[in-house]
This record gives structure tokens, C-alpha cells and sequence, in this order.
């Protein structure tokens, strides 16, 4: 009897010890607790996900599909989804987003879910080239600012700080990079619409991936701002919220003084509420 509770109990410590297999290579080792060092939620962007989780094995929809960022519901409208308002009506728009239209006004910063109704072709990337034309935005110092700090993050890397396609990638790999990066400062990339440069953010471009879901509406229009800021530096032109000689894009003084100028015209000619109809 002794002997049989002795080999039980043997056994018991060498399936312990033996449950608890020691590393090897890329191999962790058999864990104690896995839920607690690998997560069985569904991660967004991340598509090798726990491997006991049979969460895909059941499913129809592929494990690619549902670790991706996901639309809004059908029929809904995000919270500063003001695009088309923003083409038709910038300045009115961003006063009402801003909070200024009325004292009970709420602020609504923009989002990304503005759409964009052109596809990742060569066709619509042309159109897209021709029809946008004008940043919807006025240039601000601040503008010109969030634009440098984004640049900075996403796009310096390759095309450099000054905007001329030395980026690190370039300029500190000896030239082993394989593509060479656009110099937005040149005369084709100046003489560009803002199109070019929207779209290329939308669907990326060559080497160059889609910058969608990394910028928000306004900030993509902020980073465009910064670029043509270089590009009036290069050229000697000017490009801030007083003045701009590089293209159509409005300053934000021309826009102040719309609005004051809109403001006095208003008072000076009040509606007649006597008048009979």
C-alpha cells in the first residue's frame, strides 16, 4: 500500500515538474498561467494572435478581417464628420466646429471619417490632382506648427527635414535605401495641386504606405500646410498666416478680416422686421 501511495505521489511531482518545460530558441516554454502573459482579446492591427484562442477556428470571418480598424456603423455619422460642410462653407464650418458661432456653441474637433471619394487608381489619382485645388483650412502659425511636428514623426524619415528627400532612410544608409524619396521642395512637387499631395496621404504612393489612419482630417491638411511652408522657404516666397505669394491657400488674416468685414455689413444693414409682405 505504501509503495502504490509512494508512486502517486511520484508521479504527481514528475507531472508538476514535467508540465513546466524549459525554453528553447524562439520557444518561451510551457507557461503556467498563458492568459496572463498573452492576450486572448481580438487586438486590433495584430494578426497572430494567441494560439489557444480558437476564437478564429470558429468564426467565418478570416483573422485578418476582424483585426482590423472597423467602419462606423451603417446609417451613422461620426462625431465631426464635416467634410463636405468644410468644402462648401470652410469658414463658417470651422467657426461652428470651433465653438465661436454661438455662446451655447459646442467645441467638435474633426476626425478622420471625413470621406474621400477617390480610389487608389492612377485614374482617380489624376482627378483627384485636377479637383482639389485649395486647403480648406487657413493658414495659422499654429497650423504650420502641428504640420511640422507631424511631418516630423511620419514623414522626415524619407523625405527630410527641409523636404528634399535626404531623409535618414538616405542620407545615413550610404544610398542603400531602394527607392529614392519625392524632394517636395522642387519645382514639379511646388507647381503640384494639393490633390497630389492629399492623395498620396490617402493611398500612399510607390514605397510609400497610406497615411489614413495615422492622421486625423485636419492634421492631414496641417502636414500639407508644412510643406508648402518649405516650399515658399526654398523659393523665397511667402507662406504664413499674413501673407502667401506660393498658391491659393487663404491666411488666416484675409479670413479675420472676411468675417469683421461680414459683421459690420450686418450691422449696418439690419433686417426690416416691419416690413409688410
Amino acid at each position: 500500500m505504501n509503495t502504490l501511495k509512494n508512486f502517486a505521489l511520484l508521479l504527481v511531482i514528475t507531472l508538476i515538474f514535467g508540465a513546466c518545460s524549459g525554453p528553447s530558441g524562439n520557444y518561451p516554454g510551457t507557461d503556467y498561467m498563458p492568459d496572463m502573459g498573452y492576450s486572448v482579446a481580438n487586438e486590433a492591427n495584430v494578426y497572430n494572435n494567441y494560439w489557444a484562442n480558437s476564437w478564429d477556428e470558429e468564426s467565418v470571418i478570416s483573422r485578418k478581417a476582424t483585426s482590423m480598424p472597423r467602419l462606423p456603423v451603417k446609417g451613422t455619422i461620426p462625431r465631426g464628420y464635416a467634410g463636405y460642410a468644410l468644402s462648401v462653407n470652410p469658414d463658417g464650418t470651422l467657426a461652428l466646429l470651433n465653438g465661436e458661432s454661438s455662446p451655447n456653441a459646442i467645441h467638435t474637433p474633426i476626425n478622420g471619417d471625413v470621406p474621400y471619394y477617390y480610389a487608389d487608381t492612377e485614374e482617380d489619382r489624376n482627378r483627384a490632382m485636377k479637383e482639389i485645388t485649395k486647403n480648406p483650412f487657413p493658414i495659422t502659425s499654429a497650423a504650420i506648427e502641428r504640420g511640422k511636428n507631424l511631418y516630423v514623426i511620419y514623414c522626415g524619415i524619407c523625405h527630410g527635414d527641409k523636404g528634399d528627400g535626404s531623409g535618414y532612410l538616405v542620407r545615413d544608409n550610404d544610398g542603400k535605401y531602394p527607392a529614392q524619396p519625392a524632394n517636395l521642395i522642387n519645382d514639379e512637387f511646388t507647381a503640384a495641386s494639393e490633390g497630389r499631395f492629399y492623395h498620396a496621404i490617402m493611398h500612399g504612393k510607390n514605397a510609400m504606405g497610406s497615411y489614413a489612419d495615422k492622421l486625423s482630417y485636419e492634421e492631414r491638411w496641417d502636414v500639407i500646410h508644412f510643406i508648402r511652408s518649405l516650399q515658399a522657404g526654398a523659393k523665397g516666397a511667402k507662406y504664413d498666416e499674413s501673407e502667401n505669394t506660393l498658391n491659393s491657400a487663404t491666411p488666416a488674416s484675409k479670413v479675420v478680416k472676411k468675417m469683421a468685414e461680414v459683421k459690420v455689413e450686418a450691422v449696418a444693414k439690419p433686417e426690416d422686421t416691419n416690413k409688410k409682405h
